[in-house]
């Protein structure tokens, strides 16, 4: 299990070796580091704990401005902890570049989503709405009924209602990595990444395997 930290910069499009055009979102991985490596035997698990963009000393809390300090390095202003099989690869203060993944690898890419704020159920959970013809008021965009009279005289947990929406990880698996710049920190990675522009982002080896990949955008 390998996996980097990096900023979400934006999308834009290239054109692969037979002209088609390719949408990529760009990712910045430059100044991810390795903070803490955990063992089964230290810890119970083996982890490594991975540090990612910096902030002073004195806003940091105790355990993270301790580590930052060890290191010889500022305070983290992202730690991420990611399993691992084996911690003998990795060592504090180990510096993660962008030739951890190369062309063509799959990866998921795990960030939290866009804040909608509060919307209906039409938006938040693609409800049809009600009927726009005759005999219906004003409440096309309404849920309906959410409970029963008599029994059980309330509404049940759960039950699918207008809310917050949006500001949650999220992860999309099996994309294709379409070209790794090590010079400039980049990392093309092909379709769109969760999260708004300037927001972290998580690359790692997929969890569920990746399927097979013609190296053309698509999967078979």
């Amino acid at each position: 299990m390998k996996g980097i930290l990096g900023t979400k910069v934006g999308m834009t499009q290239i054109f692969d070796e037979e002209n088609r055009v390719v949408p990529v979102t760009v990712v910045r991985v430059g100044g991810c580091r390795v903070g803490q490596v955990k063992t089964v035997d230290n810890d119970g698990y083996a982890a490594v704990q991975l540090f990612f963009g910096e902030k002073r000393r004195g806003t940091a809390n105790k355990p993270d401005g301790g580590h930052a300090k060890k290191l010889g390095v500022g305070a983290p202003r992202h730690i991420i902890e990611m399993r691992i099989d084996d911690g003998d690869e990795f060592s504090p203060g180990q510096q993660i570049t962008a030739d951890i993944f190369e062309a063509g690898d799959i990866v998921d890419a795990i960030g939290v989503s866009k804040g909608k704020g509060h919307t209906g159920v039409m938006k938040r959970h693609n409800f049809k709405g009600q009927r726009a013809s005759h005999g219906v008021h004003r409440v096309h965009r309404h849920g309906g009924s959410i409970g029963m009279a008599a029994t059980p005289s309330r509404v049940i947990k759960g039950m699918k209602m207008s809310g917050h929406h949006g500001h949650a990880r999220t992860t999309v698996q099996n994309l294709r990595v379409v070209s790794a710049d090590v010079d400039r920190e980049l990392i093309l990675i092909a379709g769109a990444l969760p999260g708004p522009n300037g927001g972290l982002v998580m690359l790692k080896d997929p969890a569920k395997g990746a399927k097979t990949n013609d190296g053309k955008g698509g999967k078979r």
